[in-house]
């Protein structure tokens, strides 16, 4: 009688009996990662966790996100002089990267309140008539450095089922651009006409256009097209302006300043991604409250931090040291130029795209580095931290399944797995800009403390 054994753990012991003629099957195990084994049997034994849990997915599998209007930040959010939004969980400017504070400096002079950048570093120091809050704090988003200002224009996404909404601000392109640190003078150029003449005339195009677009039917398209919506947005760009573009043309605009808005978003893959994202947000926030659920509704860098915050834990953030992506670089930068991940765009892998699925998009291997064999299997592993799947993100080479969605804090301890982001590097020296792309991981401790707080908040009686 053939014998068959089942290996877990170890390859090498299951190659040895491979060896000797027997048929294997190994099974991935790995232990739960350390100190976390009471903690994760008290959430186990939580008579709210698995109810809670499907409940989380459904309420974010259920949102639509539409894009209702574009408004300066101070309209959209009640944003006022002297207020920063920024990227990732809270900070200091004691502690902040130099991207951030790079983009902070060039806010400030963008803003008005100071003359020059380094005027800007003096008054932002002082912190006597300046206030720094996270974008997720005002139920937005900001990638990179992902500081807002209250002239600044913003996407307003909405859920018509429910009224919730959520911001973030008009693409500026790459290389050095106030997001990823850059406030050299042509940078506050563009952003002043973003202000002028960008946002004012997208604002008419979206309030002339009979039905709302639907950015999350094109999220759904985008997988299907080549993009993953986080680092690749060329196909979402285009049906972006496909569908705004009659109605930049009829919004009785001056002609000029139309063909250089055309010129500005079709030159520019990445204009989608601040509309991916805010429809990530929309979705989870969606999520967020519910008693006994271990899904994450936020990951978020700010250039010195990585943060996620719970479901099941409120408005708490678990945060450990943002790590440094492995990637590609530009011209002759190199690792010892990049600065710590940052960005609220990780919200994209949150959600059940962007680095979760790289399948649907091979071709991002060659911005971020790794092979299409890489991409494939980064998604396969994401299944196994992972909630459920997508049910309108789909990947066509893995059979049109969906992709996985709602990380879940007890599967990523319990595996050891990470989730997998793909994102920019910035340059750590502020006024820098984007120095590469890459890969990244969140630093464990933030699912070791997520769980330990989850498990402090089961039920004893």
């Amino acid at each position: 009688m053939p014998q068959h054994v089942v290996s877990v753990g170890v390859d090498l012991l299951a190659q040895a009996v491979e060896d000797q003629a027997a048929a294997v099957s190994r099974v991935d195990w790995r232990p739960p990662m350390p100190g976390t084994e009471d903690d994760l049997a008290a959430v186990a034994l939580d008579p709210l966790h698995p109810d809670a849990d499907a409940l989380a997915l459904g309420r974010m599998l259920g949102v639509q996100a539409l894009l209702v209007d574009v408004l300066p930040a101070h309209e959209a959010i009640g944003l006022e002089r002297g207020e920063f939004l920024h990227a990732g969980p809270p900070i200091t400017w004691e502690r902040a990267s130099g991207p951030l504070r790079g983009a902070l400096m060039g806010a400030a002079v963008l803003e008005g309140l100071v003359d020059t950048p380094e005027e800007a570093a003096s008054l932002l120091e002082g912190g006597l008539h300046v206030h720094l809050e996270p974008c997720h704090h005002r139920r937005s988003v900001g990638p990179m450095a992902g500081v807002v200002t209250p002239s600044m224009w913003m996407f307003v996404l909405e859920d018509p089922s429910t009224g919730a909404r959520t911001h973030c601000t008009l693409n500026e392109g790459l290389g050095k651009v106030l997001r990823y640190g850059a406030y050299a003078p042509e940078v506050l150029e563009r952003l002043r006409w973003m202000g002028d003449v960008l946002g004012p005339l997208l604002q008419r195009a979206v309030r002339a256009t009979p039905d709302p677009l639907d950015v999350t039917a094109i999220l759904g398209q985008m997988l299907q097209m080549g993009d993953e919506a986080h680092n690749r947005n060329r196909a979402g760009t285009l049906m972006f302006l496909r569908d705004l573009a009659p109605a930049m043309v009829g919004s009785g605009a001056d002609a000029a300043d139309v063909a250089e808005a055309l010129r500005f978003v079709g030159g520019n893959d990445h204009f989608f991604l601040n509309l991916a994202m805010p429809a990530c947000k929309l979705a989870l926030d969606a999520a967020r409250g519910i008693d006994g659920s271990t899904m994450v509704v936020a990951m978020a860098r700010n250039g010195t931090d990585f943060g996620i915050q719970v479901s099941g834990t409120g408005d708490q953030w678990f945060t450990g040291p943002a790590g440094v992506p492995d990637g590609l670089y530009l011209g002759d930068y190199g690792p010892d130029d990049a600065n710590p991940d940052i960005g609220d765009s990780a919200i994209t892998e949150t959600s059940g795209i962007g680095g979760m699925a790289m399948a649907a998009a091979p071709a991002i291997v060659k911005f971020v580095g790794g092979e299409v064999g890489d991409a494939l299997a980064a998604t396969r592993a994401m299944y196994e931290i992972t909630l459920g799947e997508h049910t309108a993100y789909q990947v066509p080479i893995l059979g049109f399944r969906g992709t996985p969605t709602g990380v879940d804090v007890t599967a990523v301890v319990r595996t050891g797995v990470l989730p997998n982001i793909n994102t920019g590097i910035a340059g750590k020296v502020a006024g820098t800009g984007q120095v590469g792309a890459g890969l990244v991981s969140p630093p464990a401790v933030c699912f070791t403390d997520a769980i330990e707080a989850l498990a402090q908040a089961v039920p004893t009686d």
